[in-house]
Formats: structure tokens, sequence, C-alpha cells
């Protein structure tokens, strides 16, 4: 990425507040695990997590809207301090405009996360749209961004960093987890 991309993408994410993310194919693989008794199975990725609390711990509030109802989405959401949670979301355009008017936001300092076509009409009223990168080819024509990593491994962790360093706050987050190099290990 060039310096000039760079830097547009500095001034998109710099406002964000508040990100937005769907569950199935974004912070999933968008798999469906389903045991012999019906219940639902849904695999999150470590890091991810790790990089969303991370946010959340910096004051970028993250609220969940999905259209599937799931118990792991609500356990998962509440272990990441995830603000709020919408299940069996239709409209999900409907809901971002009664959470941005409540919290008295700008689309620009909104960032949604999304994979599939349902995610177009929100991911078209953001500030910062991001597909994963392995989103429909119709969602990446209307993003801003297209992660490098896949849904469920990572995209979300990447967006959460992106966030993070362009409000200046990654350099210390890192710093936090650095050791001298005397406690390296060598194997």
């Amino acid at each position: 990425m060039d310096i000039e991309n760079r830097e547009n993408l500095r001034r998109l994410l710099e406002p964000i507040r508040l990100l937005i993310l769907d569950v199935d194919g974004v912070l999933t693989d968008g798999r469906i695990i389903l045991d012999g008794e019906g219940r639902e199975c849904k695999i999150f990725d470590v890091k991810d997590g790790h990089r969303l609390a991370m946010m959340i711990g910096q004051g970028v509030e993250v609220i969940v809207i999905t259209g599937r109802n799931s118990q792991a989405v609500e356990i998962r959401s509440r272990e990441l301090g995830v603000a709020e949670t919408y299940q069996g979301i239709r409209d999900k355009v409907k809901v971002y405009e009664e959470i941005i008017a409540r919290k008295n936001l700008l689309p620009q300092e909104v960032a949604f996360v999304g994979d599939d076509l349902v995610d177009i009409p929100l991911l078209k009223r953001v500030g910062f749209a991001v597909a994963v990168s392995d989103a429909s080819e119709q969602v990446k024509t209307v993003v801003h961004y297209v992660t490098g990593k896949p849904g469920g491994r990572g995209a979300v962790g990447e967006v959460c960093e992106m966030i993070l360093k362009a409000k200046g706050k990654w350099e210390a987050m890192e710093k936090r987890y650095e050791f001298s190099r005397g406690d390296r290990r060598t194997f």
C-alpha cells in the first residue's frame, strides 16, 4: 500500500468510536456445526477475541448484529465485553440507525465488518466498511477495505489492530507484551 492510500486509510479509521460486527463468516468462518440433538456450535478465533478485548479496553465500543440466534454468540460476546448483541436481525440498517441515534454518533465514527449480500446496505452507510477476505465478490465492491485474513481466522483482529494503530494506541499496547532480548529463548 502506498503512502497516500495509507494516509487515506488512517483518516477513515481515526474517528472510529464503534465497531459493528456480523458473526457468521466474520467472527466465525461461516460454518454452522449442529450436533445430533440440534445444538449449534461455533468456532471463534482466540486472537480475534484478544484484539477485540484490547480495543474495547482502549475505549472503542463493539456491537454485534447478526441474522441468526445462537447462545454461543451471547456467551462469547459477554466474555469479550461486547456492549450490545443483537441476534435474529433481518434489517441491520434499522438497528444501526437506532444505535447511532441513541449514542449520538456520526456515520464516520462507525466501522462495520461484513461478508455477505445481506450486509451490503449497512456497509454502504458506515464511515469505514470492511469485507473479510473470503467475503462474496459483491460485498468486496462496496467496501473501503478487504482484510488479508478470512472470517473467523484473524480478520477481526486485523481490523482492531488497524483502528488502534490509526488512533496511535497500538504501539503502547504492543510494548506491554514485549520482553528484553535477554529474555528470548533459543531452541
